[in-house]
């Protein structure tokens, strides 16, 4: 018989996932950039003639906001977190929250950050949603006290055209009421929500039965407000804005609130113009409200953005996360 020789069977290259999502940030970054060169080109001028000092003030807030943010991540979940590791994810987990729609990238990063130090994913959901909460409670608490403080800080009148106050209540209430319909007929949502509900309650007492957790959890979300709201009136002072600290502050507070369910990424064009408007509404001319707002965008988002997202890309390919 003759022997017929059969040719090698190649091995199936596999498609390098890892390190094209180590690339993936850079690109998303560039994207983003182009987009938006005219508004880094407007808020890099603006920096240039603001008093540096103040500037250095509102960069140490910001980098101030990261130790918050990793904290209150810590103090949401029961097992110790790594902290370097934990803090080093904040940074780049800011990068993939204003390059994703709001919220998403953020939660994305740590819910991968969790799983790898070995939370299940029903726990780290669940800490994930009281980080939320802990962190919507306190920043919308700091403003109330704030404005019941300063009641003349805004005028509430010129944020909104007159006559959309009722519709917007009406459409939120009818969205309500669309979400519990749902609830109420989708039986295998219903008990989806519930079985998360028990989670997230059960990990919510056993955080808040170890006081360092619950230390940890409610004075970081404390703390991340009160960072960013000093950073942003430290800005406002670099450029001569004729506004008071505590009135700049409560701007900065009334803006973030209402444009917590915009879903746009990292609140890019939506909340440069909630800003804009608050600061006018405390009494700030509307160029320098611009001004100010810009040049805070730039030291809070676009400064950090390249290195968050080499971070990003670091820890994906040392699989920290």
């Amino acid at each position: 018989m003759t022997a017929v020789s059969v040719p090698p069977v190649r091995p199936v290259r596999r498609v390098p996932v890892r390190q094209v999502l180590c690339l993936l940030p850079l690109l998303l970054v560039t994207v983003v950039a182009v987009r938006h060169r005219s508004v880094l080109a407007e808020g890099f001028a603006q920096l240039r003639s603001a008093e540096w000092p103040w500037l250095l003030a509102a960069v140490g807030a910001t980098c101030l906001t990261w130790v918050a943010a990793a904290v209150t991540r810590q103090g949401a979940v029961v097992e110790r977190l790594p902290g370097r590791r934990l803090l080093a994810t904040q940074f780049a987990a800011g990068a993939a929250n204003h390059l994703l729609p709001t919220g998403l990238g953020a939660s994305a990063v740590n819910l991968r950050f969790m799983a790898v130090c070995g939370v299940p994913l029903a726990r780290s959901s669940a800490a994930l949603a009281l980080y939320l909460l802990a962190e919507g409670v306190a920043r919308v608490g700091l403003l109330a006290v704030l404005l019941l403080v300063f009641p003349d800080a805004l005028r509430l009148g010129s944020l909104l055209p007159d006559g959309v106050l009722g519709p917007l209540l009406g459409a939120l209430g009818v969205a309500a009421l669309v979400a519990t319909g749902v609830l109420v007929l989708v039986g295998r949502l219903r008990s989806a929500v519930c079985s998360f509900l028990r989670t997230a309650l059960g990990e919510a007492r056993s955080v808040h039965s170890r006081p360092a957790r619950a230390l940890a959890l409610w004075g970081g979300s404390l703390a991340f407000p009160v960072l960013q709201a000093a950073g942003f009136a430290a800005v406002g002072r670099a450029l001569g804005l004729p506004v008071p600290v505590a009135h700049v502050a409560v701007a900065y507070l009334a803006a973030t609130v209402a444009v917590a369910l915009v879903p746009t990424p990292g609140g890019i064009g939506s909340v440069e113009a909630a800003l804009v408007l608050a600061l006018v509404a405390a009494g700030g001319p509307v160029a320098l409200a611009t001004a100010v707002v810009l040049a805070f965008r730039i030291i809070t988002v676009w400064l950090p953005l390249l290195p968050g997202a080499l971070t990003l890309g670091a820890l994906v390919r040392w699989k920290v996360i």
